[in-house]
């Protein structure tokens, strides 16, 4: 078979194990009427909350599409369209496949540990295919229908564009609800975490799934797709005459898919067996196979180079693991950095809150080393060839990445479904130890995204400078052919303190918009409760739609802003301060957005997981003072973890896929 068709025949190999998946975890029992009633809900407000959010966003893409075709014809625009609606789609299957297996999660539990897990990774699966599948059929294709990398990089961009709208969008409304809930509910009502007397609960647990499936899962879209035709382009420009150079990113995110289809079936684990390692037995499976393919297909495509070229992608594997592994390290509640910060706890919130703002600005050290000896190690075995191959090895396993993350979210809500419907203490024991893994392979997801992201931005910014290379205007710009940026130059001086002017701006106004719309959730839930008659005793119900709507609408509205600015200022700074400004502005918005995303992602785990340590037990358990402290580092953590530090990996992709959009444009 020829080698450019391996890549779409992939894809569609995953869609199809993606609709067998959904359609074996349909068949499961949704369990008694109450727990269908209670996943009916969040299923309801979690699409009602896509669907708003995709017609809001609509303008903007038609927008998009009609500059796009007025600067450089019809191919840019289709790319740019098909990016974007390929990322939405990949939304609404992974969101269907979470919130209707919730239940199913809940009842399986009732029979054993192994067939909750199966459902739920099951489920899980089903978005980390449905990404896999959909970026690589969607890049693979427009190749063969356009044959140039140029063109398509669009579809980066539509569906980063998305993607930083679904990130921004989906955390403010997880941690509207979130927040309300935990302040009003956990401090002042004194009520357990899912009890169905809190008017937020319901909203809380539509947040777990636009948050963490469909945000993650269009965050790690985007990824995928900048990555591979990043390191298209770069193997256009080192492989001049050779297609193998364009083709082998795409043959290697086959192997990715292939591989994770090849070690679902690993995630197995018997009754007293632990779900981590059942995971973990995915992941590293998934990890062994790519490197054996790599090493196959390298050896066949680029006979003199296969050994350097397996090299690079193994980095990228690497990078894989020890940053989740550092990441498990400073989030989980069994290592010593969460258990410090519940320590801390004990002299009230503010010595928590110090206590986890120095977890996780330590945190960043290690991962900025393990990606500087990585990106020193591929680029040492394939020059910067080998720098796009490790960030494409990296991004092929993300199949196996979203499905280990999106079973969190499926796991969160099972356990919220047996508290709300009742159910007997053996079955909330089965669907905690579940949670209780969700928590770490959340935290390990966010680690994978964010150095996805990191080796994303080399890759697109290496790509960049290619293109501008390629730019006949530019040409007094280069040296040897190459552009080279100097950095006693007020111009690029200026891009680099822009660059890393904008992630603090965008932290900004998105714990600003959580903190808004947390605002209004906490009126609402003291409202209901002060209201309605009932509530406290269980014989009233609480509004569970007015919480949700007032999440759905302030994501909404306060998602727009960052966006603007995130869109706008590459183009800006590109047309007003030239070329070499913009490449400044690329190399300060990237480091600058990493090691945010790095401080806040790892800083709001380990307060969550500190928490956690103390509701075992640890320092006088529940209802304590030091349990108050904790609940309060723990909502100071929640925008930190699912809002802001998040929406960093898309930040610093859509400036690098924009810039690489507007390279050819630039006129100095």
């Amino acid at each position: 078979m020829d080698l450019l068709y391996i890549a779409p025949l992939a894809g569609i190999v995953a869609l199809a194990f993606a609709a067998y998946l959904m359609s074996s975890v349909l068949s499961e029992s949704p369990g008694n009427q109450k727990m269908q009633e209670i996943s009916q809900a969040i299923f309801e407000g979690a699409m009602a909350f896509l669907n708003r959010q995709y017609k809001t966003l609509i303008p903007f893409t038609i927008v998009i599409f009609f500059i796009l075709f007025y600067v450089d014809g019809y191919k840019l625009a289709v790319s740019f369209l098909v990016g974007a609606v390929c990322s939405a789609i990949a939304g609404y299957v992974g969101m269907t496949s979470t919130t209707k297996s919730n239940a199913r999660t809940t009842e399986a539990a009732r029979h054993s540990l192994n067939k909750a897990l199966s459902v739920s990774f099951r489920a899980g699966a089903v978005m980390g295919m449905s990404v896999a599948g959909l970026g690589l059929l969607g890049v693979s294709g427009l190749y063969i229908i356009f044959r140039d990398p140029v063109v398509i990089n669009s579809f980066a961009f539509g569906a980063s564009a998305i993607a930083f709208f679904a990130r921004v969008g989906g955390g403010i409304f997880t941690k509207a609800a979130d927040v309300g809930a935990d302040l009003v509910g956990k401090v002042e009502a004194g009520i357990p975490e899912d009890d169905p007397r809190n008017p937020a609960v319901i909203a809380d647990n539509v947040g777990d799934n636009v948050g963490d499936t469909a945000g993650m899962g269009a965050d790690l879209f985007e990824s995928y797709a900048a990555t591979a035709i990043a390191a298209m382009l770069i193997g256009q420009t080192v492989f001049k005459g050779d297609i193998n150079g364009v083709l082998f990113p795409l043959v290697i995110g086959a192997a990715g898919i292939f591989a994770s289809i090849v070690s679902t079936f690993l995630v197995r684990t018997s009754e007293d067996g632990d779900p981590q390692a059942a995971l973990n037995r995915g992941i590293w499976g998934t990890n062994i196979l790519v490197a054996f393919a790599t090493y196959a297909f390298a050896s066949m495509m680029f006979p003199a180079q296969a050994m350097g070229i397996t090299i690079a992608v193994i980095c990228g594997l690497a990078v894989n693991v020890l940053v989740g592994a550092i990441t498990e390290y400073y989030t989980s509640n069994n290592k010593a950095p969460t258990q410090h910060i519940a320590d801390a706890s004990q002299t009230g919130p503010a010595t928590n809150v110090i206590a986890g703002i120095a977890c996780g600005l330590r945190s960043t050290a290690l991962p900025m080393l393990v990606f500087a000896i990585a990106i020193w190690v591929a680029y040492s075995a394939a020059g910067i060839y080998g720098i796009a191959m490790a960030a494409m090895g990296m991004l092929c396993t993300a199949g196996m990445v979203v499905a280990v993350d999106s079973f969190g979210p499926v796991a969160d809500n099972a356990g919220g479904i047996a508290e709300m419907a009742e159910l007997g203490p053996e079955i909330r024991k089965t669907t905690d130890k579940l949670d209780a893994v969700g928590n770490t392979t959340a935290a390990i997801a966010k680690g994978f995204a964010i150095g996805s992201a990191a080796l994303t931005a080399l890759a697109l910014f290496t790509a960049f400078g290619e293109e501008i290379a390629k730019n006949p205007k530019l040409s007094g710009l280069l040296i040897n052919g190459h552009l080279v940026i100097n950095l006693t130059e007020p111009g690029v001086i200026i891009g680099i303190f822009l660059g890393a002017t904008l992630p603090f701006l965008v932290c900004a106004f998105t714990m600003e918009a959580v903190g808004k719309a947390a605002f209004e959730m906490i009126g609402e839930v003291r409202r209901q409760f002060r209201e309605i008659p009932g509530i406290m005793e269980g014989t009233g119900r609480p509004d569970y739609a007015s919480c949700v709507d007032i999440s759905t609408k302030a994501a909404i509205r306060e998602m727009m802003l960052p966006g603007i600015f995130a869109v706008g200022a590459p183009i800006l700074v590109g047309f007003v301060l030239g070329a070499k400004a913009l490449a400044g502005f690329l190399a300060g918005a990237t480091a600058a957005g990493v090691l945010l995303a790095l401080f806040m992602s790892n800083a709001g785990g380990a307060w969550d997981n500190a928490k956690k340590w103390i509701e075992t037990g640890k320092y006088g358990g529940k209802g304590t003072p030091t349990h108050a402290a904790a609940v309060i580092g723990d909502t100071v953590g929640d925008p930190f973890k699912d809002t802001s530090g998040p929406a960093m990996n898309p930040l610093i992709k859509v400036a690098g896929t924009i810039s690489l959009i507007i390279a050819p444009l630039l006129f100095f």
